[in-house]
């Protein structure tokens, strides 16, 4: 008799993972490395740690170490909200009249109401170890921000947000959160700072991007005594800490044998996709199974579907290191969506190594019809899903949908990152019709790609 799957497969505490597992460890051909924009050589770690904390810089340059032993201070906080369920979508199946069985990892159940906590609570840690005052950093639609407000309160440290300027604007309960858990917040760009005088000059009325706050929070940081920049996205040892992700998901589908044949989740640097897809990827990669595994991406912003592959600045001020990744341009100013979470102009270099060998694919799809889907997803779940998330939901909603046409019984599993309490003027902008799609044209692309260095490597 075939075993009932409950609608909340939970793990024990002592289930939570005690290693983070690093996915390029398991890559044959590595991503390329950070380099440095005046002499294109790969930055070394004396380098890098003039921005970053020493042991996240040792974390973002290795390639070989498989697992990573999670410190026990981190473990000991992961407990107040992890380990996160894996919920099967039985209501959403129904709805959708599908063979299909839709599952989804639930990373919402926390203040800071999105997975950027895993991470948040790690760079906090190795931060105060170090012994430095304060961090600073960017966020988009605040999840980020809010996470690190909150580790940053934990650790006794000092945080100084620098928030995407339409976000701030949107979104001004998500910014009293943070300054509630101590943070100070500016909307960027900004005139408090060198690089944000300078975006204001160049692009008159912007309402910013990820790219323009990364400027920001790293001359501060590095022009700070005591301070360090921290990213929420992007880099390597981002995707490390949120493989907990992964690996609880994994071991709660395992449980009841459930093996996924689609895993899907939003892209916009790369964080929640990294950290969902790790250990099935890294099961792909060592040829023990096989998954589809999708990255949905805002067609404002489509960075894998339109992007070039390519070495770019990871910030529209031109002051942090060259990436090799899928990237827009980083002068590429997406347009104030209300998917804050993923304008950001590029991709994680892992994940656009692992999309350039087509271990994965890419979809972009157009803002009204993600929120057609949070709607659904909210009548029939009972969670008001963040809008970030809502991109994978729109995509497992219509695989699930041809799985209908075709009578294929396929397993879906896509990542749930935050919850939307905080976004509600796009939902009042969406029920009210007033949600419009823009999408760029090759001209705007091609200006941004035109602010791209001259790179031959």
């Amino acid at each position: 008799m075939e075993q009932k799957i409950p609608y909340k497969i939970y793990l024990s505490e002592d289930e939570i993972p005690t290693a983070w597992y690093n996915l390029r460890a398991d890559m044959k051909k590595k991503p390329a490395p950070l380099l440095n924009p005046a002499t294109l050589k790969p930055l070394t770690a004396e380098e890098l740690s003039a921005v970053f904390c020493s042991e996240l810089v040792a974390q973002e340059l290795d390639e070989d170490t498989a697992f990573v032993a999670i410190p026990e201070e981190i473990r000991n906080f992961y407990k107040m909200y992890r380990p996160s369920p894996v919920v099967r979508a039985y209501c959403l199946e129904k709805k959708l009249g599908t063979p299909a069985e839709i599952y989804y990892k639930f990373e919402g159940n926390n203040t800071s109401g999105s997975h950027k906590l895993n991470s948040a609570i790690a760079q906090a840690y190795y931060a105060k170890k170090q012994g430095l005052i304060g961090v600073t950093t960017e966020t988009g639609a605040g999840q980020w921000g809010t996470a690190l407000s909150m580790a940053s309160a934990y650790f006794g440290l000092d945080c100084k947000v620098f928030m995407v300027k339409c976000s701030y604007e949107q979104k001004p309960f998500r910014r009293e959160v943070m300054r509630t858990y101590g943070a100070t917040v500016t909307p960027s760009p900004s005139n408090t700072t060198e690089i944000g005088r300078k975006i204001l000059a160049d692009f008159p009325g912007t309402t910013g991007s990820l790219g323009c706050a990364i400027s920001e929070a790293v001359e501060v940081a590095t022009h700070t005594e005591g301070y360090r920049y921290v990213l929420g996205s992007v880099l390597n040892q981002v995707l490390l800490h949120q493989s907990v992700i992964g690996l609880e998901a994994k071991k709660a589908l395992d449980k009841y044998g459930v093996k996924p044949d689609i895993i899907i989740g939003c892209a916009g640097g790369g964080s929640n996709l990294g950290g969902l897809i790790a250990p099935f990827m890294g099961e792909k990669l060592r040829g023990e199974a096989d998954y589809r595994i999708i990255a949905v991406e805002p067609a404002s912003c489509p960075s894998f579907t339109r992007g070039k592959y390519a070495f770019d600045f990871c910030d529209t001020g031109k002051i942090c290191p060259l990436a090799k990744m899928y990237t827009l341009g980083s002068g590429f100013i997406p347009s104030a969506s209300h998917a804050g979470g993923l304008r950001f102009h590029g991709m994680c270099p892992t994940l656009s190594e692992l999309y350039d060998q087509k271990m994965m694919e890419a979809v972009a799809v157009e803002q009204s019809s993600v929120f057609e889907a949070a709607e659904m997803f909210a009548r029939v779940e009972g969670i008001l899903p963040a809008p970030e998330s809502s991109h994978a939901i729109r995509v497992a909603i219509d695989e699930a949908l041809k799985c209908k046409e075709t009578g294929e019984k396929k397993k879906i599993l896509f990542g749930l990152t935050g919850t939307g309490y905080f976004d509600l003027v796009a939902y009042e902008k969406y029920n009210n019709g007033e949600m419009g799609d823009y999408i760029p044209t090759d001209e705007d692309i091609q200006k941004g790609w035109a602010t791209m260095p001259k790179v031959d490597l």
